[in-house]
């Protein structure tokens, strides 16, 4: 398994960053205790997870809605799973 660099470490929480203070907790706590686990699959399911309206990404996180549509993936499932039972 590769291993993110430090530029691509700072540019994934620099894109993690979001309007909604609830959805940085969130994606902060994820990242702090996966981020050096992360494959390329999954920084990829990251990044079009984060292409996603803050108000709807945040429904998602709280389980109010799934992933429609583009975002609709097995790995975007699958981190969004991880997200909400932390």
């Amino acid at each position: 398994m590769r291993t993110l660099t430090q530029l691509e470490r700072a540019r994934l929480r620099w894109r993690a960053r979001r309007g909604l203070l609830e959805n940085d907790l969130i994606i902060t706590r994820f990242l702090d205790k996966y981020e050096a686990e992360l494959t390329d699959v999954d920084v990829a399911a990251l990044d079009r997870l984060f292409l996603m309206g803050d108000h709807d990404l945040l429904d998602v996180l709280l389980a109010r809605s799934e992933p429609q549509g583009e975002y609709d993936s097995p790995d975007i499932h699958r981190l969004v799973a991880i997200m909400r039972s932390l």
